[in-house]
């Protein structure tokens, strides 16, 4: 599908929060995050899918926008929850890479929404994880938003996480990663 498709999760490269990063030295690039987590009953199957848009495009809000760059992941048996951080954290990994200096992340995830901008706790101890971790990497923008949207302007990443759980099924790939050429 692209650059970078079909390596197994284990493999993909992802920035680590410590970690210098390409977005020090890049251009004020800004990126729109979507991204979606799903699993097939909860815990079950579940999967993550996350696209970016480049914020400079007219029209970069609306949800049918092109993206620049996509995830979708098969992650196993595990909870929608963990599925939705692991798609934000995907997507975050991913903004760093291409040389993102500022996210805004439109997410259907209330819970994820609330928690990284400290409204609510974070309670689950496997969420206390990935939210640290999310916190790690937002760290590294200049500038970083999340704001809750409906499920129905979600649909690019909710169609990811479908693919995930239908290929790897189908015998096909964990990861997918199309990143610019």
């Amino acid at each position: 599908m692209g650059a970078g498709a079909d390596l197994p999760a284990s493999e993909l490269p992802l920035a680590q929060p410590n970690a210098p990063d390409a977005a020090s030295s890049a251009p004020q690039l800004r990126v729109i995050i979507r991204t979606d987590g799903a699993a097939r009953g909860n815990p079950g199957p579940a999967s993550s899918g996350a696209v970016l848009i480049d914020a400079s495009v007219p029209g970069a809000r609306r949800p049918d926008a092109v993206p620049f760059a996509s995830i979708s992941e098969y992650l196993g048996v595990q909870t929608n929850n963990v599925a939705e951080y692991t798609a934000v954290l995907r997507a975050l990994a991913l903004a760093l890479e291409v040389g993102a200096r500022e996210v805004e992340m439109l997410l259907d995830s209330k819970l994820i929404v609330e928690q990284l901008h400290g409204r609510w706790r974070v309670k689950d101890a496997k969420l206390i994880v990935l939210h640290g971790e999310a916190k790690g990497y937002l760290a590294r923008f200049a500038r970083w938003g999340a704001t809750h949207v409906p499920r129905a302007q979600n649909k690019q990443a909710d169609a990811l996480c479908n693919e995930a759980i239908d290929r790897v099924q189908a015998g096909g790939p964990r990861v997918v990663v199309i990143r610019p050429k």
